[in-house]
């Protein structure tokens, strides 16, 4: 829409050919009126909006937008981290800029990004990472919304649980059974129980309903895996035909892992299958030598017996340790 003017009142998604097997990766407000959204089968989007433009996506020129929009970011502080190509926290608190009101920074930031950049952005203010992440929800598209402290526990009592990072459909779905639909009926069950229900999760559950979120803004986060994924036009309807197309997809990945870092040390890997009925698995285990295609074959026989359905997605990748971290603790070979 920035690029070309014509396109500015039109319905617009980004995405693969529906006779392709293309999903949705994003598109503009126009376009979810009709119920698109992101990660929905292109041919099904068209059902929903027939005059849809679908576009192929240009990952060079959205990057070269996101290292502009971060270099802006960083004008204001280091305490920067990235959650994705167009998405980070920011940590202002010893800001001076805009007499270091947090709001004032925001609508300077979101005016600099539009002239700049060209694009629109909201923005999440609040006094922790959650609550910034539920408010940059808010406001869009081209706004912000501030959560005071003071302005906490209001807020959070009528918050829907569904908002809360990590709640997917498979959660909101156990919740609602309970009982449980906003943050303020969350804060009504005991502790224990939760962590009965939901494991470790629970407690995070617990504490997020309060607003508390005491974790800080990692600017050197650094990457925790790497893969490579390919949705094929015809389903692979046996495993044989899934193991056929392991060397092509390690051939890539391979390949991608040599521009890694050294401080890097691959310590799993792991295979992922979304089946022709949209449900998915991954399998992982600890990493072998040299990423032999034999161990991915292995990892490829179990997530098809958990499945065994055709598969229209399949991908692999590898999950790392950043050795330089301070602190990190390696574990040790048992055997030399």
């Amino acid at each position: 829409m920035r690029d070309d003017p014509s396109l500015l009142h039109l319905p617009i998604a980004i995405g693969g050919k529906s006779d392709r097997r293309g999903v949705i990766a994003t598109c503009n407000y126009k376009a979810r009126q009709f119920g698109v959204h992101s990660a929905m089968p292109t041919g099904h989007a068209l059902r929903l909006c027939p005059d849809l433009v679908v576009i192929p996506g240009t990952m060079a020129k959205y990057r070269e937008a996101a290292q502009q929009i971060r270099q802006i970011f960083y004008r204001y502080t280091d305490k920067v981290e990235p959650l994705s190509l167009d998405e980070a926290y920011l940590d202002v608190t010893d800001c001076n800029e805009c007499q270091g009101s947090a709001t004032l920074i925001a609508q300077q930031i979101r005016q600099q990004i539009a002239t700049e950049v060209g694009v629109t952005a909201s923005a999440g203010i609040a006094p922790n990472k959650f609550l910034a992440k539920v408010a940059s929800d808010l406001n869009k598209p081209d706004g912000q919304f501030v959560i005071t402290p003071d302005d906490i526990d209001e807020f959070v009592e009528k918050l829907e649980v569904k908002r809360i990072f990590g709640v997917g459909k498979v959660t909101n779905e156990k919740l609602r059974r309970l009982g449980i639909i906003t943050c303020g009926d969350l804060q009504q069950r005991d502790l224990v129980e939760l962590v009965d229900k939901f494991g470790v999760f629970g407690k995070r559950l617990h504490d997020l309903s309060f607003g508390r979120d005491e974790r800080e803004v990692n600017g050197n986060s650094r990457r925790k895996s790497l893969s490579v994924e390919h949705t094929y036009s015809d389903d692979l309807q046996t495993e044989d035909a899934c193991l056929k197309k392991l060397p092509e997809l390690l051939i890539e990945l391979r390949s991608r892992l040599r521009r890694i870092d050294s401080d890097y040390l691959v310590t799993k890997q792991f295979i992922k299958m979304k089946f022709n009925d949209f449900t998915a698995t991954t399998v992982e285990r600890q990493m072998c030598s040299g990423l032999p295609v034999e161990s991915f074959e292995t990892l490829c026989h179990e997530a098809w017996e958990r499945g065994g359905k055709p598969v229209r997605l399949m991908g692999i990748g590898v999950r790392f340790v950043d050795t330089s971290e301070q602190g990190r603790a390696m574990q040790l070979e048992l055997f030399p």
